[in-house]
């Protein structure tokens, strides 16, 4: 076999197969640029061992198993490498002055939060997410939303009781 028979044949791989692994990828890590990134380094070293590869005889197995260990060793690499830098500022702001926050609590009720967001009709959860964490007014959710901005303040009213009403009661 020729080495111009090869890169046909390499090429032919990465046309036939680059969308599939591509989707594969972002569905591994949950991030389309990192996707990219990890199937980009894949596919540099397919390149290289292309012969072997395609001497295997399942090669497109074989790039998706080495997509999936990019992905492990580059999550492995990134968290040795990668500090987030947060200004002492912030730090405070969010623990508020002095306290010490509970990390576990915060990811208990940050699920909490979440799940009981997602129990709401579609609907209601559209304009809670647009009002709190898009920022929107009523007039700019009822305009995205396709309804009155008193359909929208019906929707959020309702919401917020029902949310409410969910909510775990604290003893003083």
């Amino acid at each position: 076999m020729s080495s111009v028979s090869r890169g046909v044949e390499y090429d032919e791989f990465v046309r036939d197969r680059l969308p599939s692994l591509l989707r594969y990828a972002a569905v591994l890590s949950g991030d389309a640029d990192l996707a990219a990134d990890l199937v980009q380094d894949v596919m540099v070293k397919v390149h290289r061992k292309w012969p072997a590869i395609a001497a295997a005889g399942a090669p497109e197995a074989y790039v998706k198993r080495m997509v999936t260990n990019e992905y492990l060793s580059w999550r492995r690499r990134w968290s040795v490498r990668t500090v987030a830098v947060v200004p002492d500022e912030l730090l405070h702001a969010r623990a508020g002055a002095g306290q010490q926050r509970d990390t576990a609590q915060d990811t208990v009720d940050r699920d909490e939060a979440w799940t009981r967001l997602a129990g709401l009709p579609r609907q209601q959860r559209a304009v809670l997410v647009l009002r709190y964490y898009e920022g929107l007014d009523d007039a700019e959710i009822a305009t995205a939303l396709g309804c009155a901005p008193a359909t929208v303040r019906a929707h959020a009213s309702r919401a917020l009781a029902v949310l409410r009403l969910d909510a775990p009661q604290e003893i003083s």
